[in-house]
Order: structure tokens, then C-alpha cells, then sequence
């Protein structure tokens, strides 16, 4: 994947600009998300660590919303030329962009002001921007799922991936709609400043910290029928247990149930399996313990639930393309100026 580096990161303390871009026929909720999770995440000194801006295609003035009231923007088209991230939030009122995969000459003149190495970021039907304008030809991407079938023949060229909560490719990230928009924008400052950053933001926003781009957008039964046994106890169970070895059969066991019964039912309600959801609990606490501790690589492994330094090497390498000294050497406190981004999948 492509690394993305603002410009002058190491020329001193500089926030990561992100600017959001406001269309009519806009989503309130999703236009809120940015700067709900960018405008938290502080350095260890309280500098804000992202500065976020909201502009038109036109000049200062009111945008549409889709719903019963307008927001006033503040800036123009001119703030896509200072940006390090662009967002494109949803919108219903997309004309010719979402009819035949046009832009319109406004818009068309607002995206040629981006420079060149900006992050590009989509939430739902926010894709269609990016991929009228030819950024994703090419590229995997995704977008609500009740859209991807009309997306996808729209722009054969893209390879649209229906099932998940987004797709990181590198320089353009893409995600599916509504609270996914979260999960992405969270997504992004952990890859910027790591796992305990994006934490703390979760929790003051009292998110879950980390959906899985991979995770399904249609989770068959996300509130289990009060009826049924449901297997957050199994789950609440084996994380307080990372660290030792931890059976299918225990976790089905806690809940009473067969193995195939509770494998169904985890899978209904979270999207994954129980071994896939078991490994990403892992990964994540390794994370925290690289992050915060001077742990060796041996002990965060047992710690963590992997056992052996290898078998943590590879699942790191696997779910995030760096090695665990890689991972400790960039997001400890100190290992990167503040306001620079990571290399894509650190």
C-alpha cells in the first residue's frame, strides 16, 4: 500500500490537517463524524493532533442537508489545496455523479485542487465522488451494502467488496454507511498515532475501540432475541483470559451450548467466527502492551494469548504488515513526530 506522509511532518509540530468535504444533500450524522473522532486525539503535551475543516464546492454559505434544516459552511473549495485528508461523507443529492458517474463541473474544479499524495476517504455514498472522479479505478472499495450492487455496475472498473465495514487501500480509504464511518475514521488514527490514541477517542465518543475493516456490514442478529442464549458472557469471559489457552469447547461451555450451536450464534451476532474474533482480541491487546509497556517481545506474546514470539510475529505481520519491533518502534511515545502519519498498515 502507498505511505502517506504530510508534508513538513518533521519540521516541526504541525496538526494533520483533515478537511471534509460538505454537498448538498448531505447526512448530518455522517458529516459529524470527522470531527467527532479527529477533533479529539491529543498529544502528550494537549496539542490537538488533527485540525478539522468543513467546505463547499461554492463559496461560504449554506449546504443542504437531507434533513429539515441547512448547515452553514465556513470555507470554500479552496481548503481541499491545504488538506492531508480529504473526506467525502455522504450525500442524497449527488445528480449526475450517482445517475451515470459524472461529476459536475463544480465539483470536477474542487477536487483538481487537492494536491497530489492526500488522503482520500469516503463514507457510504460519499464512494461516488471519489470514484466519478477516477480514484478508484482499479482499486478495491466498498460502500453500504444496500448500494454496492448498483455501484459496482456503475464503475465495473472498481472492485467493490459488499460484506465489509471499509477497505484501507492505502492513500483512499473507503467505508460502508453510517456508524461504519466510525469505524473508519477510528481506523485512521490508529494506523496515524496507534492503538492507545484511538482508544482513548472510543471511549470518550463510548464506541466499541475497534470494528474490523474486515468485520461483515449485515450481522444476521446484532441484539440477541431475549428468547435465545446469546455468547457475550463467553466473550466477556475469554477476554479476561487472553493470556492462556483458551478452547472452542470452553467457550462454548460457558454458554451451555453444543460447539456447532455456539459457533452458529457467535457467528450471527458478531459477523465472524469465535477463532477469528479470539485472534483480533489478541492482535489488538498486543498492541496496547508494544504500545505502553517495556514488555519483551517474549512476555507481550504470552501475555497477549500467542505463546511463543513467533506465532505473535505472524499474526502482526498478517493483520497489519509490520513486524512487533516495527510496531513498538513507531508508536511508542516519542517514536514519531507528532501530526505525522504512519506508513499504510502500521
Amino acid at each position: 500500500m502507498d505511505p502517506v506522509e504530510p508534508p513538513h511532518a518533521s519540521a516541526g509540530f504541525r496538526p494533520h490537517r483533515v478537511v471534509v468535504l460538505a454537498l448538498d444533500g448531505l447526512l448530518p450524522f455522517e458529516l459529524g463524524i470527522p470531527h467527532r473522532i479527529f477533533g479529539r486525539p491529543r498529544d502528550e503535551r494537549g496539542r490537538r493532533l488533527y485540525e478539522v475543516v468543513t467546505c463547499s464546492v461554492r463559496p461560504p454559505g449554506p449546504v443542504e442537508t437531507d434533513a429539515d434544516f441547512a448547515v452553514h459552511v465556513a470555507h470554500g473549495p479552496e481548503a481541499l489545496a491545504t488538506a492531508d485528508t480529504v473526506i467525502v461523507p455522504a450525500s442524497y443529492e449527488l445528480g449526475p455523479v450517482y445517475e451515470r458517474g459524472e461529476l459536475t463541473d463544480a465539483l470536477a474544479a474542487a477536487l483538481a485542487r487537492i494536491r497530489p499524495g492526500t488522503r482520500l476517504a469516503s463514507i457510504c455514498t460519499g464512494v461516488y465522488v471519489l470514484a466519478a472522479a477516477g480514484y478508484l479505478d482499479g482499486r478495491p472499495a466498498t460502500t453500504h451494502w444496500a448500494d454496492a450492487e448498483r455501484f459496482q455496475r456503475l464503475f465495473p472498473r472498481i472492485d467493490v467488496d459488499p460484506d465489509v465495514l471499509f477497505v484501507d487501500d492505502g492513500s483512499i480509504l473507503t467505508s460502508a454507511g453510517v456508524a461504519a464511518g466510525i469505524d473508519l475514521c477510528l481506523h485512521m488514527v490508529r494506523r496515524d498515532h496507534g492503538a492507545a490514541v484511538a482508544n482513548e477517542v472510543a471511549r470518550r465518543t463510548v464506541v466499541p475501540p475497534h470494528r474490523d475493516g474486515g468485520q461483515a456490514q449485515y450481522i444476521e442478529r446484532p441484539v440477541p432475541d431475549p428468547q435465545q442464549s446469546s455468547t457475550s458472557g463467553a466473550r466477556a469471559w475469554a477476554l479476561g483470559r487472553l493470556h492462556e489457552p483458551i478452547q472452542l469447547r470452553d467457550m462454548a461451555a460457558r454458554e451451555a451450548m453444543s460447539v456447532r450451536t455456539f459457533t452458529r450464534r457467535f457467528r450471527e451476532e458478531s459477523g465472524i467466527s469465535p477463532g477469528q474474533w479470539l485472534t483480533r482480541q489478541r492482535v489488538e491487546r498486543a498492541r496496547q502492551l508494544l504500545e505502553s509497556t517495556d514488555l519483551s517481545v517474549d512476555q507481550v506474546a504470552r501475555d497477549a494469548g500467542f505463546g511463543t514470539a513467533q506465532s505473535m510475529r505472524q499474526h502482526l505481520q498478517a493483520a497489519l504488515g509490520v513486524t512487533p519491533t516495527a510496531y513498538r518502534r513507531t508508536f511508542r511515545a516519542g517514536g514519531r513526530p507528532p501530526g505525522a502519519v504512519a506508513p499504510a498498515g502500521g
